[in-house]
This record gives C-alpha cells, sequence and structure tokens, in this order.
C-alpha cells in the first residue's frame, strides 16, 4: 500500500529546552545511519522547546519532523495560556498530536474539541495526529470497538475528503500508556483493521492511505511484533523516547 511507518516520540511534560537539545543530539547520533525515507520520525517537545528543537534540526541538517503535543482550535484570540495552530506553523512544525487521552482525561476533551483541533491543524498545513483508544472499564465490557469507532467518526467528522486521507490515527488503549502492560500484537492488530474498516466507511479511498500508529507501553522489545501487523503502520512512543539510544532503537525495528 506504499504506507510509509512513522515513529513519533511524545516528550510529554518533561525536559527543558537545554535537556531537550541534548536529547536530539544523542538521537541524531544514534541514528546516524537510519534511512528517514523507510521509516519516519517525529519528535515533539513541550511548547517551551519547539523553537530550540526547530533551530538545532534546521542548523544541523537533521531530518526530524518537528511535532508539538497540543493546540487550540483558533488562530488567535483571548485564550490565556494556550497555543495555536498559527504560531506553531510559524515554528515548522510538522505534526500535531490531538485528543490524547491525557487531554481527554484530565482536560475534558470531548470528540467535538477534537475535531476541530484536527480541521485547524489541517487548515494551516501541518497534519493532526488523532488519538483514540478505550479505557480497562471499556475493554473487559466488550465496548472497546464501539468507543474506538465512535472516536473516529466524531473526532474526523470535520475533514475535508482530501485531509481523511493525511490523517495520522494513533490507537492508544488508556489501560497501556504508562503502565507497563502493551496490547498483545493481535489485539493491536483486530483493533487497528476496525479502525481502518471504519474509515473505510467513511470515506473508502481515504482507508487504505491512513497511517495507523499503535501507542502504549512500546519498547526495544514488543516494537517489532507490533510493527509486524499489516494495519500498524508506526508508534506513538512516550516514555521509551526520553532515552535517546531506547528510541532509536523503536525507530530502528527493521534492523533488529
Amino acid at each position: 500500500m506504499g504506507r510509509i511507518p512513522l515513529i513519533s516520540g511524545n516528550w510529554k511534560m518533561n525536559l527543558n529546552h537545554f535537556e531537550a537539545i541534548q536529547l536530539l543530539q544523542k538521537l541524531s547520533y544514534e541514528l546516524r545511519s537510519h534511512n528517514f525515507d523507510s521509516v519516519e520520525v517525529s519528535v515533539h517537545p513541550p511548547f517551551t522547546n519547539i523553537r530550540s528543537i526547530q533551530t538545532v534540526i534546521d542548523a544541523d541538517r537533521m531530518l526530524f519532523k518537528l511535532g508539538a503535543q497540543n493546540c487550540h482550535f483558533e488562530p488567535s484570540g483571548a485564550f490565556t495560556g494556550e497555543v495555536s495552530p498559527a504560531m506553531l506553523k510559524k515554528l515548522d512544525v510538522d505534526f500535531v498530536i490531538v485528543g490524547h487521552s491525557e487531554r481527554r482525561g484530565l482536560f475534558g476533551e470531548a470528540n467535538e474539541m477534537v475535531a476541530a483541533k484536527a480541521s485547524a491543524v489541517f487548515s494551516h498545513g501541518m497534519v493532526p495526529i488523532v488519538c483514540v483508544g478505550e479505557s480497562l472499564e471499556e475493554r473487559e465490557n466488550g465496548q472497546a470497538e464501539v468507543v474506538v469507532e465512535a472516536q473516529i467518526r466524531e473526532s474526523l467528522a470535520g475533514l475535508k475528503r482530501d485531509e481523511m486521507s493525511n490523517v495520522v490515527v494513533a490507537y492508544e488503549p488508556i489501560w497501556a500508556i504508562g503502565t507497563g502492560a502493551t496490547a498483545s500484537p493481535s489485539d493491536a492488530q483486530e483493533m487497528c483493521s476496525h479502525i481502518r474498516s471504519t474509515l473505510a466507511s467513511m470515506h473508502a479511498p481515504a482507508a487504505e492511505k491512513v497511517r495507523i500508529q499503535y501507542g502504549g507501553s512500546v519498547n526495544a522489545s514488543n516494537v517489532n511484533e507490533l510493527m509486524s501487523m499489516p494495519d500498524v503502520d508506526g508508534a506513538l512512543v512516550g516514555g521509551a523516547s526520553l532515552e535517546a539510544a531506547s528510541f532509536a532503537r523503536i525507530v530502528g525495528y527493521e534492523d533488529a
């Protein structure tokens, strides 16, 4: 299908800008032989570090894609403490994570807000990574597919047809984020296949083009099996992306 895998490092609320630069430089060294055409890599530092990381990427001609962890859906206005997609675009950001479970759970972001953010990211020339995933209770009650399908339909509701083909979806079961628990490769494939079927019902031509990442305690030990699944096109990596060698091993899974 020609889907280029995308491995994304979500640094969350970690690292000051000096530490972020050091991590990026170490990662660049670890991946000095990596073929970025075969596996794309994005790094998502906190807002306070984006300018510093952009400068290093540009100055050293690194091939990393620059990402953000969130944004507001308005281009400007009286939204104290928020960062707009227009601001991110000026910093040459490529990808913006929207709808992460921590944003949904801790900050009350509903599917409608996620949809507004995804549309805003596209309208400013960037690509949203739209996160979906079920809780442990929802999975144990047999509701996982229903919950995730509703998140997909409602979170992508405002996208245009060409945008549907370019969006990135990250399936992150909430029960696996930061817990050390990981969905089995077959579980990940089953849900990612369901996501692709849902996308096909929304806009069939887009379904085979959309990259679907898996996230949730991804590490160097489990990435190979996860990436061998036909509908898993990458990974959204949290804690393991904060250490250069471990993240490099995840990115280089093809060579392991």
